[in-house]
């Protein structure tokens, strides 16, 4: 009977202590159009360890392919999305497609929009944080972009225009 009490109260403790284990840091960014076009979205960033997941829903885009990206400074301002400067990149890497180790820490898949203008997006990144370090996403710009990223051109990836800007906040 004693065991039995003994490991009920262990099970107890155990399980109250995971409850008390920190929520995961999450970020989000509520992304408005820029001037004369009619993107908008939802993106949440979720820390995973040492990845980032990012979830993002977007609307209001032509159908195809729209670069995707960080930028350094979380202002969407300026009315075209040029007052968020350039992709958020502190250790001055090149641009690339997301899966190379060396790129821009706001280097990210591309959106791909339906033939609706929606766009949806699920994938777990590395090279970026939220809350701490030199790669924290927190108060950095989020910029969807009119044309497809090339991956190539530097620095940028010949993305186009800027149809959506939004602010990553911690949530």
């Amino acid at each position: 009977m004693k065991t039995m009490i003994g490991l009920l109260a262990a099970g107890v403790l155990v399980a109250g202590c995971a409850s008390m284990t920190p929520p995961a840091p999450m970020a989000t960014a509520k992304l408005e159009p820029t001037k004369g076009n009619m993107a908008s979205g939802t993106v949440t960033f979720t820390q995973r360890g040492d990845k980032v997941q990012v979830n993002a829903k977007v609307a209001g885009l032509t159908p195809g392919g729209h670069g995707f990206h960080i930028h350094e400074k979380g202002d969407c301002s300026s009315g075209d999305g040029m007052s968020s400067g350039g992709h958020f990149n502190p250790r001055g890497k090149p641009h690339a497609v997301h899966t190379t180790p060396d790129r821009h820490a706001g280097d990210m898949p591309m959106l791909v929009a339906d033939a609706g203008g929606n766009a949806t997006l699920l994938i777990e990144l590395d090279v970026m944080t939220i809350g701490s370090g030199e790669t924290d996403i927190v108060g950095r710009g989020l910029i969807v972009h009119k044309d497809p990223d090339d991956f190539a051109t530097q620095p940028t990836g010949n993305s186009g225009a800027r149809v959506a800007c939004g602010v990553i906040t911690r949530s």
